[in-house]
């Protein structure tokens, strides 16, 4: 019992001590991952912030230095994952800024990037699922959910360089508005994904493809707007 006090201990001197710049962002780094993890163990609303501080093994004095309320906090821990991923899936690009791909091309690389995330990171979308909930059930404001809003503003930049390039080449048909054209497309292709990741989907008695289902759907909407040549 001692060597575990004296353990945790240690933990404890570590967030009250140094105040360097480097350290405050890798602490607080930490409390995103373990925030993330431990929201996504149950329900959002029954996560206290001291059970955040114990998993991470500060006190709770600490974390509020951070994070001042729970509802910035669940942001915060959402805005990063999604963050996350986007730098991840930007690395999937063939290259910086789409040089020599057509708007098709990009467009199908938009939508394939749902399957990489069911593929890969299906505890985001369940994640997602839960703060979607939580969001609406705890009426957060605005003010708070506005980093969440500004890494979606992020997506819908790089979803208008599809529909500006689609203006020059005509491989995608743009008699639709662009905002419609990313809320339909961004909706369809995440509830799809979502579905299957939290298991809402309907289980034939021989089993299912999920990814072969979800390519399926991906190319209905790339056949609806691609123009044939």
């Amino acid at each position: 019992m001692f060597l575990v006090h004296k353990s945790r201990k240690g933990r404890y001197d570590m967030w009250t001590s140094s105040c360097k710049a480097e350290n405050i962002e890798s602490r607080r780094l930490e409390l995103l991952e373990k925030g993330f993890e431990v929201l996504s163990k149950k329900s959002i609303e029954s996560v206290a912030m001291q059970d955040v501080a114990d998993a991470v093994g500060c006190g709770i004095a600490s974390l509020y230095r951070y994070f001042d309320k729970k509802p910035g906090f669940v942001v915060a821990v959402a805005t990063w994952k999604w963050e996350q991923f986007q730098k991840e899936n930007q690395k999937r690009r063939p290259s910086e800024n789409f040089e020599g791909m057509t708007a098709a091309d990009i467009f199908e690389f938009y939508l394939d990037s749902f399957l990489v995330l069911y593929r890969d990171h299906k505890d985001l979308l369940r994640f997602n699922q839960i703060f979607n909930v939580y969001v609406q059930s705890e009426h957060i404001e605005t003010r708070t959910l506005q980093p969440y809003q500004g890494m979606i503003q992020n997506l819908k930049e790089r979803f208008h360089i599809i529909y500006e390039r689609a203006k020059q080449d005509h491989t995608i048909r743009t008699d639709e508005d662009e905002e419609e054209m990313f809320s339909k497309t961004l909706h369809l292709m995440l509830a799809a994904v979502t579905r299957y990741a939290v298991g809402l989907v309907y289980i034939p008695e021989n089993g299912f493809d999920a990814e072969k289902e979800l390519e399926y759907q991906k190319n209905l909407l790339l056949k609806d707007y691609r123009v044939d040549e």
